[in-house]
């Protein structure tokens, strides 16, 4: 299961001119030329970002409106679906390999960044933050599953299936012995928040980040 909804791109936080914040900061982290994959790439947007950096550009994609659009486009996307495909990718195959918003959406996301980390020299990953302040006061007086601007669908409809903390992923990132290259972490209208502010400002104020990796050693 691998695929980024409507709902939740709809959702994201977005520019006046209506990009989505993520994906600007993600093409940032991005080198000019480089060969790049894009799983769970959606519609394409930032497919079609990365063109203006003269990047090579390759896509897999779940839904299959989505490879439609995306092949509409002009984009080379394939359907595909990350937990059982980027087994078949070869060693360094790519200079980057991006996960958009989709980690908490797969079966297994430790596989899924090692076998990034394995095709591409670097991976670009961001995802929601369920350590936000809010979540934790709708789970603590609420009572119930939270649903927010990044993660709108109710529990028993959400294809969100592994919610995780900026901290979470933090930890994960040394688990499977990933060096942090940058890290942004961005509040509700996008903005992102200081950089020397300690993880668990973060973990509290930052509804999304994005994470750049590398391989260590």
């Amino acid at each position: 299961m691998l695929t980024r909804t409507d709902q939740t791109m709809a959702q994201t936080a977005r520019t006046p001119g209506g990009a989505r914040v993520d994906l600007l900061v993600m093409a940032e982290m991005i080198g000019h030329g480089a060969k790049v994959l894009d799983v769970g790439c959606g519609d394409g947007e930032l497919l079609k970002l990365l063109e203006r950096k003269g990047v090579d550009g390759r896509g897999i994609e779940l839904s299959r409106d989505g490879v439609n659009e995306c092949v509409a486009k002009g984009l080379a996307v394939i359907q595909g679906d990350a937990d059982t495909d980027l087994s078949d990718y070869p060693d360094d195959a790519f200079d980057y390999v991006i996960l958009s918003q989709t980690l908490q959406a797969t079966r297994h996301p430790r596989q899924v960044l090692e076998h990034m980390l394995r095709i591409g020299r670097q991976a670009v990953v961001s995802f929601p933050n369920f350590g936000h302040w809010r979540i934790r006061l709708e789970l603590t007086f609420g009572g119930r599953m939270p649903r927010t601007d990044n993660l709108p669908e109710t529990w028993y409809d959400t294809p969100n299936i592994h919610f995780c903390t900026i901290k979470d992923f933090h930890q994960l990132t040394s688990v499977i012995g990933a060096r942090i290259e940058r890290a942004v972490a961005l509040n509700a209208w996008g903005t992102p928040l200081r950089l020397n502010a300690p993880w668990w400002f973060w973990n509290l104020f930052g509804e999304q980040a994005v994470f750049l990796l590398s391989r260590r050693g």
